[in-house]
């Protein structure tokens, strides 16, 4: 079934839902999933995000997307000054992330204070995307949807324990995915809820002895 949305395009501002719109859905998603706006950013533009993304605002939209700002923020037309004037120090380069590489991604690597993160995504159509990876963990998010990210050690109980802590608060849960690099090392949730989860729920998670983070992605729906 069709909906609106697929056919009017994303509230935005911008030429191109794909190459505007979902480069600053990207750059939003991963200021959130690093802290907040970064101080350093190296960015990655593969394919049409390499070849054609700068005369459609791409970069304009990505760093806007950093710095906090929705698809629908008029400051995203002066985002490269804004950027400069927050000390945002941004590098973007082409890179060839291979054929199976979605032609609109794009590769974060991200430094606030001493937190770092690399997040690897796509805008796939209409201000859609997909986060694919997020320090090098397979993930699957869309943005669509609040978002808890939760890396920390492979103990056993914690999904039990995050999940039950959520749903206790009268949370809807609507995916969750665990990825870890081996058993007892380290592990990355992803849970997507109906409703945000609160700041207090977070902080308790946080105080968790086996958790080295915790970031809160808001719903990008528009």
């Amino acid at each position: 079934m069709t909906g609106l949305f697929d056919i009017l395009g994303p509230r935005m501002v911008g030429p191109s839902s794909s190459h505007t719109a979902g480069a600053c859905r990207l750059g939003y998603v991963v200021q959130a999933i690093v802290g907040g706006a970064p101080d350093e950013a190296v960015v990655g533009l593969h394919g049409s995000f390499a070849m054609t993304g700068e005369g459609h605002g791409t970069r304009a939209a990505i760093l806007g997307g950093l710095l906090g700002f929705r698809p629908d923020d008029p400051r995203i037309r002066d985002s490269q000054e804004l950027a400069r004037e927050a000390g945002l120090d941004t590098r973007f380069e082409i890179v060839d992330l291979g054929e199976e590489a979605h032609p609109n991604t794009a590769r974060f690597a991200v430094q606030r204070g001493d937190d770092r993160v690399e997040v690897t995504g796509c805008s796939i159509g209409g201000g859609r995307i997909r986060v694919q990876r997020i320090d090098g963990f397979p993930v699957d998010l869309s943005g669509s949807l609040p978002t808890v990210v939760v890396v920390g050690d492979d103990v056993p109980g914690t999904v039990a324990e995050i999940t039950g802590m959520i749903a206790g608060h009268g949370l809807n849960l609507a995916t969750i995915r665990v990825d870890r690099t081996g058993r007892g090392e380290r592990a990355l949730m992803t849970i997507e809820t109906d409703e945000d989860v609160p700041a207090p729920v977070l902080a308790e998670l946080a105080e968790r002895p086996w958790v080295h983070w915790v970031r809160n992605v808001h719903q990008l729906n528009d």
